[in-house]
């Protein structure tokens, strides 16, 4: 079981934030969130954004419950309402520019966003490019099959097909070499969205899916004839990426985050989205 446990330690390593909205609901894969610090001090007001009076968030809405759209194309989810929080406390409007998950960072980095929220894992590579506020949640990462899947573990996997999100952390370390418990490249698709690789699985063009608890589930849930294998797990940190350029924003919001995080709010929009149901 080393590839299984270096898999799953390395893949892990990023999307806590996930799994803190999960736990949230209870249902024992994942605990409620909570910030590097529980400061109450004033929120600082020296900060710019890209547009006057506006944050400007990126995000890829195609991550449940986290980022999505309702039938009326309006986004929601937790990110979006925590980041509406955020705003508030600013006293600033959000806007949303949606994007695929890697040029969600990069328009981050290059200073077209002010943040980016999608479900991010914090790590080195991102964190050389981008600036990471505290963490606020923890999260745990599965593999998706069909019903009648050989596949029973991680070990299963070596040799079948993987799909992934392209850019996720999922992807980078299945098609990591198997040396450095990865499956190899020419094993894993990236896709531009979760929902698309589910349905690449649907269709027989993957083996399984990797990719985060909760949107695992709803799409578990939504599609008949799939399941999450029952597997260990490992906490994971997401965080809000800040432009490198804009401390005085990375300080202000971690300092709405902490408020947040004390007076029920950020815990209050967890629950709306995830139950213990």
């Amino acid at each position: 079981m080393k590839k299984y446990a270096k898999f799953i330690s390395l893949v892990l390593a990023v999307m806590m934030f996930a799994g803190v909205f999960a736990g949230c609901g209870g249902d024992g894969n994942t605990t409620s969130g909570e910030p590097n610090t529980t400061s109450t001090e004033p929120i600082p007001t020296d900060f710019t954004t890209i547009t006057e009076g506006v944050l400007t968030m990126s995000t890829n809405a195609e991550f449940p419950p986290y980022e999505m759209t309702d039938d009326n194309g309006d986004y929601i989810g937790i990110d979006v309402e925590v980041a509406k929080a955020i705003a508030d406390k600013l006293g600033l409007t959000l806007q949303i520019n949606d994007m695929g998950f890697d040029a969600a960072i990069t328009a981050c980095q290059n200073g077209a966003s002010d943040i980016v929220m999608a479900g991010l894992t914090v790590n080195a590579d991102r964190e050389a490019i981008i600036n990471f506020s505290n963490t606020y949640a923890k999260g745990v990462q599965v593999v998706i099959v069909t019903e009648d899947s050989p596949i029973a573990s991680i070990d299963d996997l070596e040799g079948k097909k993987i799909g992934t999100q392209m850019g996720t952390t999922g992807y980078i370390y299945c098609s990591d070499t198997p040396e450095n418990g990865g499956y190899g490249e020419e094993n894993v698709t990236g896709y531009d969205s979760g929902i698309t690789a589910v349905q690449a699985l649907i269709n027989g063009q993957v083996d399984a899916v990797v990719i985060d608890n909760e949107p695992a589930k709803v799409f578990v849930q939504e599609n008949p004839g799939l399941k999450i294998l029952d597997t260990e797990f490992t906490n994971e940190d997401y965080a809000i990426g800040v432009n490198k350029s804009n401390t005085a924003l990375l300080d202000a919001i971690n300092a709405a985050l902490a408020e947040l995080m004390n007076d029920g709010t950020f815990q209050s929009i967890v629950d709306k989205y995830i139950t213990a149901e």
